[in-house]
This record gives C-alpha cells, sequence and structure tokens, in this order.
C-alpha cells in the first residue's frame, strides 16, 4: 500500500534550540491539536535558534516530526551566510549558519545529555570543550566518489544536458547512495585537493573516461582519496573499476601536472562495494607514504592507514588522553583499537610497556615501523578482532595493564571486551570515543568497579554535529 501523503505546512515558527543529529527544534501544534503543554517537537535541517520560518513537515512519527524550511520569515540574530557553495545539497558542514561558539556550546550538551541526562551516568562536572584552531581547511583526508548520475541541482533540466555534463565527482547526497553531488570547491581540506579534484574530473571527461554507475556496476572511474600532512606532503589514490590502457597515461598526466603529489597510488576494485581495506594498492610514483610528525615523532601514513582527519586537533586529543593515564614511567599499558599506534607511540615515553590491539593488519604493520623509526623499544602491536585478540590469557602471557587507553569505533566495545577489561581490572581507564552515546553505554558497563572522574570533549570537526570525548575512569 503506498505511504500516505503528508501535506502540513507550518507557518511562521520560531526555532528554539539545537537538536541532535546536526538539527534543529521547535514545538508545533498540528490543525485538530489542542493546545495544551509545549506542543509536539519539530526537528528541522539547516534551522538556527532564533529563525522565523515557515516549515514543510516531511514525516510524521508518534512523540515528534520532521521538517524542511521553505521559507524564512525573520532570519535570527545569530545567523551567518554560509561559506559554502554547496551548503544545503552536500550532507557535510550542515551547522555552517551557526556561530562557531554555538556549535561548541551545542556539543558541549550533546556530551552531557548522552552521559547524564540520557545515559544517567554520576559524572564530574564536564570540562569546557576544547575548540578547533582551524574550522576551514582543516581536514588531512578526503574521499571523493565519481557517478555517470550526478545529482541534478534546481533549475537545470536534465533532458538539455549532454552526458558529459551529467557527470559528476564529489561527495554522496543524504541518503541518496547513487548520486553524488559535483563539487567545485569543497573548504575541508587545504591546496592542492581541490586543484588535483579538478583536473583529474575534466581529465576523464575530455578522455571519454567513463564515471561509474553504481546500480548497473559499469564505468571506469571509481573513487579518488586525497591526503595531506601539516608539511604540505600529498598523497593521492586514484581507483578504477577494472583494467584498462587508459589508466597509465591517466596517472602520468597527473603526475607531470601536480609534482606536489609525494606518492601516488593506483587500485583496481572490481567489488560492488567502494572500500579499498581488501584491495591491494599499487604504487605507480614518489614514496611509499606521506609523515606526519607530533612532539618530536614520526607517523607513517599509508593509502590505508589511520590517521586522526584534523592533525592538530588530534595533537590536542593525544595530549589530554596522556594526561588522562598519569603516567609515571612504571605503568604497563594497553592501548586497545590502537590503529597505527598514534596514541601507544605518544604515551610510551612515561610507561614501562605498551602493547597495542588493532584488528587491521596493515595499521598494525605501519605501528611497527613506526615504532623502529622513532626509536621505540617498549611497544608491542598485535592485529586481530579486539574480542578474540584480548582474552585473559593474553592478558596472563603480556601482563596486567595499570592503565587501559581505548578508542573503538562509533559502535563502540563488544560485551565480551568489556568483560575482559572488568577482569583485568586496571587502576585507570581512558576512554575516548567519537560517539558519546556508545561510550555512555559502554561506561554503564564498566560502572560497577569504576568511577568517571574527569571529562573533556574535543571538537575536531567543526561545522558538523560531530564531537570527540575523553572520560577518565578510576577503580572503585
Amino acid at each position: 500500500m503506498a505511504r500516505k501523503k503528508i501535506d502540513i505546512s507550518l507557518k511562521g515558527i520560531t526555532i528554539e534550540n539545537v537538536a541532535a543529529e546536526g538539527k534543529a527544534l521547535a514545538h508545533v501544534y498540528l490543525p485538530g491539536d489542542e493546545p495544551s503543554g509545549p506542543g509536539r517537537v519539530v526537528f528541522v535541517e539547516f534551522a538556527v535558534p532564533g529563525d522565523v520560518v515557515d516549515i514543510k513537515v516531511l514525516k510524521k512519527k508518534k512523540n515528534y516530526l520532521e521538517g524542511r524550511i521553505e521559507n524564512i520569515i525573520k532570519p535570527s540574530a545569530q545567523r551567518l551566510e554560509p561559506f559554502c557553495e554547496h551548503f544545503g545539497v552536500c550532507g557535510g558542514c550542515r551547522w555552517q549558519p551557526l556561530p562557531y561558539e554555538l556549535q561548541l556550546k551545542a556539543k558541549q550538551q550533546q556530551v552531557y545529555d548522552q552521559l547524564v541526562r540520557i545515559g544517567h551516568l554520576d559524572i564530574p562536572e564536564i570540562s569546557p570543550i576544547v575548540g578547533s584552531d582551524k574550522t576551514r581547511y582543516y581536514r588531512n583526508k578526503l574521499e571523493f566518489s565519481f557517478s555517470s548520475k550526478r545529482w541534478i541541482l534546481d533549475g537545470e533540466d536534465p533532458e538539455a544536458l549532454l552526458p558529459r555534463q551529467k557527470c559528476g565527482l564529489g561527495f554522496h547526497v543524504g541518503k541518496f547512495f547513487d548520486k553524488v553531488l559535483d563539487i567545485n570547491h569543497c573548504c575541508l581540506q587545504p591546496d592542492p585537493s581541490n586543484e588535483i579534484r579538478q583536473f583529474v574530473r575534466e581529465y576523464a571527461i575530455e578522455h571519454d573516461l567513463p564515471f561509474y554507475d553504481i546500480r548497473e556496476n559499469r564505468g571506469l572511474m571509481r573513487t579518488l582519496f586525497v591526503r595531506t600532512t601539516e608539511d604540505g606532503q600529498v598523497m593521492l589514490i586514484v581507483c578504477f573499476a577494472h583494467p584498462s590502457p587508459e589508466i597509465k597515461p591517466m596517472l602520468e598526466a597527473i603526475k607531470v601536472a601536480f609534482p606536489s603529489v609525494s606518492s601516488l597510488y593506483y587500485i583496481i576494485n572490481e567489488k560492488l562495494n567502494d572500500s579499498i581495506s581488501d584491495q591491494e594498492c599499487i604504487l605507480y610514483s614518489g614514496a611509499d607514504a606521506i609523515y606526519e610528525s607530533m612532539e618530536g615523532l614520526r607517523f607513517k601514513i599509508g593509502p590505508k592507514s589511520f590517521f586522526q582527519t584534523n592533525t592538530p586537533q588530534a595533537y590536542k586529543l593525544y595530549s589530554i588522553a596522556r594526561e588522562f593515564a598519569a603516567l609515571d614511567g612504571s605503568q604497563v599499558v594497553y592501548d586497545l583499537y590502537t590503529g597505527t599506534g598514534t596514541i601507544a607511540q605518544f604515551v610510551s615515553r612515561r610507561a614501562a610497556k605498551v602493547i597495542g590491539i588493532e584488528y587491521v593488519q596493515e595499521a598494525i604493520d605501519d605501528a611497527r615501523v613506526n615504532a623502529r623509526m622513532n626509536g621505540i623499544d617498549n611497544c608491542e602491536f598485535f592485529a586481530g578482532d579486539m574480542k578474540d585478540v584480548l582474552t585473559s590469557g593474553f592478558i596472563a602471557e603480556h601482563g596486567r595493564p595499570d592503565v587501559m587507553i581505548v578508542d573503538p569505533p562509533r559502535a563502540g566495545m563488544h560485551p565480551d571486551v568489556v568483560k575482559v577489561i572488568l577482569e583485568a581490572a586496571p587502576g585507570r581507564i581512558v576512554y575516548v570515543s567519537c560517539n558519546p552515546a556508545s561510550q555512555a553505554r559502554d561506561i554503564a558497563l564498566l560502572d560497577a568497579k569504576y568511577k568517571v572522574t574527569a571529562v573533556q570533549p574535543v571538537d575536531m570537526f567543526p561545522h558538523t554535529q560531530h564531537v570527540e570525548n575523553v572520560c577518565k575512569l578510576e577503580l572503585r
């Protein structure tokens, strides 16, 4: 049965506050509602507290509504003009109209809500969030997708476009896995990111290299990865959907046009998904890696390496984690979800021994190379699924941890991992999280033995709703 179409417009609604997932909220009454209490909550994208707007209701749920702005009657005094030409269509940087100080306030509130209001955790006062010195061009890695069927903008006539004009290289739009917004200029990554993307797109179009169609699994040009460092090194990875004699001429053209690209790779990905974790990365020219420096340490970054995407903020984040670890040189430290061993090596000078565990073998290979390169001999690294590697037998073999640093993916820790942590009973846990909701859930599981003694949010991604948070837990 067809879904019933919603035809509700709400006039003259005042936006009250910032809400979760990058939206704002207001309270409204629908036709037929008894005007009692605060009314229904409506979540609205791209709105700023204080805006007076007309809202088109898109979804009607039992406890809330979702809508979009049809018209801004009176903009909020706090509303800023978006700085990106792609704002409102591109799914990123949706908080551009919101002053940065209000973004930080909203992220601070998000941490409080997840840990206290929803998670019901007993925690000390949350320290003021650490803001980012850079709010534009702060990312060191971006992934762009090719599409033979780009997102058609308002005012464009698809029938009037030539096939080459329907091609796009940029970001996926919202919930449309097969639609890519063609990006002209992105404010997330410093030069030469934009110039490289524009050159590759124009070269592909001029040489009739077909852009990928994800629905039909056809076309040549698939994805493009650009990685940069603070001192200007650039790694470029071009991903093709199948072997072709056209690949080498394109790579040579890129090499000539951009001598600043110090590491140029390509990948032949014939799978039905864009993940490159299981793909061979083939070095075409230059060095096999780029290197980031931090406090005298150098970290090798290969095509598959994980490294925090906002390098200056990563330094602040790691410094907080080290401070919370409170090491004096005598402790055994376990660094769970260690990635390329960045935090492990960052704290190693103040530890007796550091054990790093990570799922991705290539990341562990990089971690070992980094440790040797930095002259660090008190770090050991192990690859495998955390719940399979971190066992009571592993701890018996490698030593009981005095301190554990955990930095899991957004989903948080597997219950088996939490169980082993409780059995190991380190005196202190430093929990670094990119998702305060899963962090709150995991801390609740640890609550029988641990109390939270410090909380420090860090903003890694300005103009987005995402927030990083560090909690210090101590054995009761």
